[in-house]
């Protein structure tokens, strides 16, 4: 099955129901499917074939999931990307992903705009939220050029439906490339783990559908299952009001990375609880380590257990879940889902038993592999299994807990960060010497961003120009949030910086161990 296949199943059974939720727009499963029709008609009239790379630039309104199943629909492959990128960062990701249109909001073409130019990939640019007045066609009109009727049966499910920007460096773009079949088993998987159905009312908020956690486990599970997605705005929404629209549109499941829940916690303790949330039955968690301590407060605070899970971009979503039936296990993100496997293997590849951590492998509807990079794909993927990077041990039962990572990734508020990408900013910087950036525990983000710099010789160099040339360079949330100063830098034998050793040095507690 493909993607246009499970819309319009849903359309077919749940037409008249509600599928999306924006403010005051209230989209039907029909609306949706026409509306993506349309889309999928205008790109094809417009050049659009099957292949074809499509940025999105959008937030989570309807037109991303629009956009989204018309991509797709036409074989044409959906490359969701971050607005929050600066111009280098979509600079070297435009030209790795040569995208033949992009569809963006106005803010992120403000920093697109130069770049168009100098991408000859590109066809066709689509301005959402102008009504005809942007620099760009507009989204609107461009949809009611299309037609509503679709009689193409799309793509193979062996296709690629989308490539996933969010598990590499920036600077060094490596695309997950995700098929349709892997996007339909994992949205069955997730909505069969959580007990999904067309009752439920999936609330997302401050979690971009750029992420596969937006995407897979609230939209397209929702859309598999024929529930609504009530697609709640973040900028300048404080959750207090998000708890308010849960009470408003009666919503029964709430999906969100830690960082989250540790905002929700901080609120209740405040200033206590306004908003009725009685309707939530299921508070799922992902994207980053939830601390045991902010799960067993917001239990002790709003009534509700939150599901831990573990996943990853490569392996299209999250592939553990707790039991719904039982109450979770501290520190445990569950068994895996259907259709996944998850074995815990030491350096030679062997399988360890219970009680012993190691990589996790992961085998079942994974990536095809890195776009345009076969050498990280056969890195990555060995004998069918999936090599994650990160370190975890199953218990007697078969739960699995996440200890460790071997790979070098901070985790800020569920986005993967690379030291490198911000390493390679400061070191531009004509003052600096030498960089190093780390993970520093956090009570509220659970990680956020540490550099420490060696000025040159003779500069005196200040916190404030460092943060400065990061904020022209690279999205705010990869921003430090700490910067300290310190000379000649510890190096090992083969003349890299010792991260440890200067995190000792300076008495920089470690965030999480790595292997």
């Amino acid at each position: 099955m493909n993607l246009k296949a499970v819309l319009e199943r849903s359309a077919s059974r749940y037409g008249s129901r509600e599928a999306l939720v924006y403010g005051d727009r209230r989209l039907f499963y029909t609306d949706l499917l026409q509306a993506s029709n349309r889309l999928a008609s205008a790109l094809q009239r417009s050049g659009i074939k099957k292949g074809d790379r499509v940025a999105l630039f959008l937030s989570n309104t309807p037109e991303f999931l629009i956009s989204f199943f018309g991509i797709t629909g036409i074989g044409a492959i959906a490359l969701p990307l971050d607005q929050q990128y600066k111009f280098g960062e979509m600079r070297s990701i435009l030209s790795h992903a040569s995208p033949a249109a992009i569809i963006s909001e106005q803010t992120a073409l403000d920093v697109l705009a130069p770049l168009i130019p100098e991408c000859d990939s590109i066809q066709l640019v689509i301005e959402t939220g102008t009504d005809g007045k942007g620099r760009f066609p507009s989204f609107n009109a461009f949809l009611a050029s299309g037609s509503t009727e679709w009689p193409d049966s799309g793509p193979l499910p062996e296709d690629i439906a989308a490539i996933m920007y969010t598990s590499s460096p920036s600077f060094q773009p490596r695309g997950v490339m995700l098929s349709h079949d892997s996007f339909v088993k994992e949205a069955m998987a997730s909505s069969e783990g959580y007990h999904q159905t067309a009752d439920d009312i999936m609330m997302l908020f401050a979690l971009p559908m750029f992420h596969v956690f937006g995407l897979v486990a609230a939209g397209l599970s929702s859309i598999y299952s024929g529930s609504s997605v009530v697609l709640v705005p973040g900028t300048g929404l404080s959750i207090g009001s998000f708890m308010t629209a849960i009470e408003r549109e009666k919503g029964t499941m709430f999906p969100g990375v830690p960082y989250i829940f540790t905002l929700a916690v901080d609120m209740a303790e405040k200033g206590g609880l306004t908003a009725d949330i009685s309707s939530l039955r299921l508070c799922a968690s992902a994207g980053a380590p939830l601390s045991p301590s902010i799960a067993a407060r917001f239990t002790s605070l709003f009534g509700y257990d939150i599901m831990d899970c573990y996943g990853l971009t490569e392996a299209v979503c999250h592939i553990t879940c707790p039991s719904i039936d039982t109450a979770p296990v501290p520190g445990s993100v569950g068994k895996p889902l259907s259709g996944w496997e998850i074995k815990i293997a030491g350096e030679n590849g062997d399988e360890l038993p219970p009680g012993r951590p190691g990589e996790m492998l992961v085998a079942g509807p994974i990536m095809k592999g890195y776009f345009h990079d076969p050498g990280a794909t056969e890195d990555a993927i060995k004998d069918g299994w999936l090599h994650t990077g990160d370190i975890g041990m199953k218990d007697e039962d078969g739960l699995l807990y996440v200890t460790g990572r071997k790979k070098e990734t901070i985790i800020v508020k569920g986005q993967n960060v690379f030291p490198s990408d911000i390493e390679c900013v400061i070191a531009a910087h004509p003052g600096v010497d030498d960089v190093a950036v780390m993970g520093l525990p956090d009570a509220m983000r659970g990680e956020i961003i540490g550099a420490v710099v060696t000025p040159k010789s003779g500069y005196n160099l200040t916190v404030q120009e460092i943060r400065q040339t990061c904020l022209e360079r690279i999205a705010g949330y990869k921003v430090p949030k700490s910067i300290l100063f310190t000379g000649q830098m510890p190096r090992t034998a083969g003349g890299e910086i010792d991260k440890d050793a200067l995190r000792q040095r300076l008495s920089l507690p470690p965030v999480f161990p790595v292997a």
